[in-house]
């Protein structure tokens, strides 16, 4: 049985929780004593999730709209009483083509999902964090934001905004008990392949020293851990999952 950390009276959020790494973060925090509000764009997928997750409850919510973001921050706060924790991971990969052939649409698209999407989840729930005077923000970034992935700009770019907005406000809260943090996984094989050419994934798993993907339950292992009361003094940090990729 895997580690647990405390997490006993707390009530977190983690997006995309549907399946992937947003599952295995809500199944580990439920495990450890939380209640979580799944927060999925896919509210089938997501009810579905619940099932295995006791106590959890499911908002559908689409990121890149503020006001959806808002609403459900309020009925998540309406339901729960307080946000102690907050694990923005929903995400998209989009095409992998040349910046001269990318789309337009496609770069507004992930940008609108990955980094303004994220920029409405924190704006949104630091408030009810702020008036507790505790919190803990976990935001999935990517080695793509470190070291850019070829033909990825615009994943690339919006991950390296993720980074930028976590030290922001980590900086910003680091006067209240409130840590902000972030991880930089390496590529997991979940959902998000599908939206990839097969000749990028070999790509990512060339990079990857360990010679394998990232499993998610890895990824839970250490995102639970930058959620709980034990990382106190921690705040405005990037922490590396790469599978020793990445250089700094």
């Amino acid at each position: 049985m895997a580690n647990q950390i405390d997490a006993k009276g707390q009530f977190a959020v983690v997006t995309g929780a549907a399946q992937g790494i947003g599952y295995a973060v809500a199944a580990r925090l439920t495990q450890s004593g939380a209640r979580v509000a799944l927060w999925d764009r896919d509210e089938k997928l997501a009810q579905e999730a619940s099932k295995s997750l006791a106590g959890s409850i499911v908002v559908k919510v689409e990121q890149s709209d503020a006001s959806s973001v808002a609403a459900a921050a309020e009925a998540t706060v309406k339901a729960f009483g307080r946000i102690d924790i907050m694990v923005n991971n929903a995400g998209i990969a989009g095409p992998n083509m040349p910046v001269a052939d990318y789309p337009l649409d496609a770069w507004h698209d992930i940008i609108n999902i990955n980094l303004n999407g994220v920029f409405y989840c924190c704006k949104y729930v630091v408030p009810t964090m702020k008036s507790q005077g505790y919190g803990r923000i976990v935001n999935i970034a990517s080695i793509a934001g470190k070291e850019g992935n070829p033909n990825a700009s615009a994943y690339s770019a919006s991950k390296a905004g993720v980074i930028a907005l976590t030290k922001s406000l980590g900086k910003e809260l680091a006067g209240q008990d409130i840590a902000v943090n972030c991880v930089t996984p390496a590529a997991a094989k979940t959902a998000i392949f599908d939206q990839m050419k097969q000749e990028h994934i070999d790509y990512m798993l060339s990079r990857i020293p360990r010679g394998r993907f990232l499993q998610v339950d890895e990824a839970a292992a250490m995102i639970a851990w930058l959620c709980s009361k034990d990382n106190s003094f921690t705040t405005a940090g990037v922490f590396d999952l790469s599978g020793g990729r990445a250089t700094y």
